[in-house]
Formats: structure tokens, C-alpha cells, sequence
């Protein structure tokens, strides 16, 4: 089933159990993907749309920390939510081992000796790391282990 199918259904699930909190998330992440595939004029890969979502927490994440500096909890706790509910279309997240591991691997491929050589890396890595892990964690790695 894709991804795609599988958001279709756990809203038609959100709506027949009145979950509106599950049932805002999911209708704001349809919005985005299909606003892309208007845009874009294509349909969408399981890959595009992981991407979609990965992007949906870190704006829900740059939310809830500017609503908990603003000390307004009750938005802070609808961004957490919401991050919860869209984390569960993204595959198992890597440990910084496993990431540390994989960039590793990159860099000996690539030979990259240095932090001019860092988008190289970090377009390898991020290949094949989408959707499971953290783009800024993969990022501080690749620095420390570049420099």
C-alpha cells in the first residue's frame, strides 16, 4: 500500500472515530501533498511525500519551541500533537550510530577530506538516509567528521 493510500485511510478512520486533532494533521498533510502535485503537475512518490512530511515536523518543531518561548502551552501541546501524528508516516528513525556509520561509509567513498567537500557528503548521505533521520542531526556529524 502507499503511503499516499495509507494517509487516505487513517483519515477516513480519524473521521468515523471524531478524532479531530488526527483528523487536522492528516487533512493539513493531504493539503500539502496535493498542493505539490498541483504545482508540480505529477503524482507523487512514497519518497516526495516523506519529504513532505519530514518538512510538516520541522515546522510544527519551530512552533512549538517559539510558542513554549512565548509561553503560550496550549499552541505549544497542538504542535507536539500534531508532531506525533505525522512522525507515524515516517519509517523507523536511524540511531546516531547507525547515521554516523552511514556517513562513514560516504566519506570513504567519496574520499572527501575536508569541510569544502561537506554538500558532496551530505547529498550522498541524505539519499540514503530520507525520511529517517534528522537532516540537522545528519548534518552535525558530517561536520565533526569532516573537521
Amino acid at each position: 500500500m502507499s503511503l499516499k493510500t495509507q494517509i487516505m485511510n487513517d483519515m477516513k478512520v480519524a473521521m468515523k472515530a471524531k478524532d479531530k486533532e488526527t483528523l487536522g494533521a492528516i487533512r493539513m498533510l493531504t493539503a500539502a501533498i496535493k498542493q505539490v502535485e498541483v504545482d508540480e503537475r505529477r503524482e507523487l512518490s512514497d519518497a516526495d511525500i516523506l519529504s513532505i512530511v519530514s518538512k510538516m515536523i520541522k515546522q510544527r518543531k519551530d512552533a512549538a519551541e517559539q510558542y513554549a518561548q512565548a509561553q503560550r502551552e496550549d499552541l505549544e501541546q497542538q504542535e507536539l500533537t500534531e508532531i506525533k501524528i505525522l512522525e507515524t508516516y515516517l519509517p523507523e528513525q536511524l540511531s546516531t550510530e547507525e547515521v554516523q556509520a552511514i556517513v562513514d561509509a560516504v566519506i570513504s567513498e567519496t574520499g572527501a577530506s575536508g569541510m569544502q567537500d561537506m554538500g558532496q557528503v551530505m547529498a550522498q548521505v541524505k539519499a540514503k538516509v530520507a525520511g529517517q533521520a534528522d537532516m540537522g542531526q545528519v548534518s552535525q556529524i558530517v561536520k565533526a567528521s569532516l573537521s
